[in-house]
């Protein structure tokens, strides 16, 4: 998919008002996280911005999180070659975000949690939460920051003529510096900063592209019919409607609802008003990437379809050759501002992880400043891991890019169904879940290796099993998992055997389940006297009626 640096390429050279904007935009970034890093703090205020965060700012933190320059690569590569389908992912997100606000937010911060793996440690047992942050690191390593680097590096070298390797020394150590030193406030505040950017740098490219094109009447008249639709058949190869409807949701709950890099930025608001507001706020720009990425795509494959040797050169395309002279350098600064706002989450999400998940558990009497201290040293050591990746980004190739991002689709469905059925149903116990995410991860990787090995043999297993077991590809588009396997049946099997909770040191989240929030709401209780006894819980009810 991602492949552009592997081809011989003209690009452009930045021009004096460019360079300023970009100049620019560094200092706004840098001013902004050491504003936040003078100031004194604790563990809340370092790793959740001290829950005072606003709803404005925990929405544009939410999307640019989510948006990186794989995206920029990614989705309008695969609009100049299939059209707008692949928006749909985009907009999936929305009413997945939804969800993550009405469903999940009143757990998460009535249970005053920091981590989601603290979540399950306390409505399941310890090994969930231990399984869930080693994951969830190793994830974040392996997959996030590679690609985020990779992709980085291919646009910029693409577009300016940036050096790769240079290139992500200076992203990684710049990045770096800020969350090191801000924690999440810095964070969110300069993720803010970085979604203004990124919008108005990829609007004034599709808005400049509809113009030379001729607008969007005539651009349909340019391209294949199915481009502009977005319901595809089942037989579709990239993106069936069944895999669409049946099998992203899947991938979307637990990225939008169980990610700690998603989760940390609602766990930080000032109240869950404020959370709900901000997904519903990230969800309304979920919208605009169809706009201002997809679109764009097709508009490269309308004007300069004999120089687009590969799809994943469609935005770089439309930079050259139609932005002018300070336009060019808007554009620069909203790639750069989408790596660095998704790396900087990368990073300070799995120090958290790492801080208050292991060395906090560790160590249960350290004091705050102690943890602040080892949280900017566990971030300080996911940059030095960032800059371990740069001499490795040559051999990264678009088959290796999909294998990365296919681990997500084969790991999310047990998690997902943890998450999910132990809000909705009391009973589920801590066996059960830890059978879910094993046998889960188990299944998955045993599938992952079939179609690896299905692949290096030239399809050579014969079996209509086993043959069925390959073909049934969550990961067939590139953003999104399209068909439902065994894995998530399991899992969600194993689950539904669990018997009664079981008691733990956790016992609060037993009873903390639909019901009794809807009763604590309907009279206004704190969460604690959800938890209570039900005999205990008529009996107060009993009094107020009196």
């Amino acid at each position: 998919m991602l492949y552009a640096s592997l081809v011989e390429s003209s690009h452009r050279a930045l021009a004096t008002p460019d360079i300023v904007i970009i100049g620019f935009y560094f200092a706004l970034v840098f001013g902004i996280g050491m504003y936040f890093a003078r100031r004194e703090r604790t563990s809340e205020d370092y790793f959740l911005a001290g829950r005072n965060v606003g709803w404005f700012f925990i929405g544009a933190s939410l999307f640019v999180s989510n948006i990186s320059t794989e995206h920029f690569i990614g989705l309008s590569g695969t609009g100049a070659s299939s059209g707008l389908a692949v928006g749909h992912f985009e907009w999936l997100a929305c009413l997945i975000l939804l969800m993550l606000g009405w469903v999940f937010v009143p757990f998460y911060l009535r249970s005053n949690v920091f981590t989601m793996p603290e979540f399950l440690e306390r409505r399941f047992n310890r090994q969930s939460a231990v399984y869930l942050a080693g994951m969830s690191i190793i994830a974040y390593i392996f997959t996030k920051i590679s690609v985020q680097l990779y992709a980085a590096s291919v646009v910029l070298e693409r577009v300016a003529g940036w050096k790769l390797w240079e290139t992500a020394v200076v992203l990684v150590i710049a990045t770096g510096i800020y969350t090191v030193a801000g924690g999440l406030a810095a964070v969110i505040y300069t993720d803010t900063v970085q979604t203004l950017i990124l919008i108005t740098g990829a609007v004034a490219l599709t808005v400049i592209g509809l113009i030379r094109v001729g607008g969007l009447a005539h651009l349909r008249t340019m391209v294949p019919p199915d481009y502009f639709h977005m319901i595809k058949p089942a037989s579709d190869p990239n993106f069936p409607w069944t895999g669409i409807f049946f099998g992203a949701p899947i991938l979307g709950i637990w990225y939008w609802c169980t990610d700690q890099v998603i989760v940390q930025r609602v766990l930080s608001a000032r109240d869950e008003g404020h959370a709900k507001a901000g997904t519903i706020f990230a969800g309304f720009l979920k919208i605009l990437p169809v706009f201002m990425l997809v679109l764009p795509g097709i508009i490269a494959k309308a004007l300069f379809r004999d120089q687009l040797k590969s799809p994943d050169f469609a935005y770089p395309t439309l930079v050259l050759n139609l932005l002018p002279v300070g336009l060019v350098g808007l554009v620069m600064a909203a790639l750069l501002a989408a790596v660095m706002g998704a790396m900087s989450s990368v990073f300070n999400s799995a120090s958290t992880l790492v801080t208050l998940d292991f060395y906090k558990k560790l160590r249960p009497q350290v004091s705050e400043r102690e943890l602040v201290n080892f949280g900017r040293i566990a971030t300080g050591i996911m940059v030095v891991l960032g800059l371990l990746w740069v001499p490795f980004i040559h051999y990264i190739s678009s088959q290796l890019y999909i294998y990365l991002q296919s681990v997500q689709a084969y790991i999310s469905p047990p998690i997902a169904a943890c998450f999910v059925l132990g809000i909705l149903w009391p009973r589920l116990n801590g066996a059960g879940a830890i059978t879910s995410l094993l046998s889960g991860f188990g299944l998955g990787a045993a599938r992952f290796i079939l179609e690896l090995a299905d692949r290096a043999g030239a399809h050579r297993f014969e079996s209509r099993i086993a043959r069925w077991c390959v073909a049934a590809d969550r990961l067939r588009a590139r953003f999104g998992a399209l068909h439902p396997g065994s894995a998530r049946q399991d899992a969600s099997l194993r689950v539904r055997r669990g018997a009664l909770a079981d008691r733990h040191e956790f016992p609060a989240l037993r009873h903390l389940h639909v019901r009794g929030l809807l009763r604590c709401a309907r009279w206004r209780q704190p969460v604690a006297s959800c938890t209570r006894p039900q005999e205990a819980r008529r009996s107060d009810l009993r009094n107020r009626r009196r």
